[in-house]
């Protein structure tokens, strides 16, 4: 297992786009992924990145909230597996695993000290709105 992605929360995209935009392009990282809320660097999805948002419950970010650590996986049954055994181990449910987005399948929990994580992997599931 590795670490996929892991984002920093803000109040300010624009702002915060600008900035990782010139820092992590000075270490040959690209943006990989954006839709508008969420922007991620890095030099793949193979490889770990780094990425920004506004926290989903619309409060103010600080440190800590718009925080999460995404943990790819290889495929659905991985990304069950890994949700039920933090579940299992105490950890509180954020959104059961599911296809969040086109391509994204993912389960959300929180660990005991309510960090928040998430297992994702990437699909061929295209979602119509």
């Amino acid at each position: 297992m590795r670490v996929g992605y892991v984002t920093l929360g803000t109040n300010n995209l624009e702002r915060a786009c600008a900035f990782y935009d010139a820092l992590m392009g000075s270490i040959g990282f690209k943006r990989i992924w954006e839709d508008g809320k969420l922007f991620i660097w890095g030099r793949s999805t193979e490889e770990a990145a780094v990425g920004v948002t506004t926290p989903f419950d619309e409060a103010e970010a600080t440190v800590g909230n718009g925080v999460m650590v995404a943990m790819q996986r290889d495929n659905e049954a991985q990304v069950k597996d890994f949700y039920n055994k933090a579940i299992e181990l105490g950890a509180s449910d954020d959104g059961a695993p599911g296809q969040r987005i086109s391509n994204c399948y993912a389960g959300y929990f929180r660990d005991p000290d309510g960090n928040n994580m998430k297992a994702y992997c990437f699909n061929d599931v295209e979602v119509k709105e």
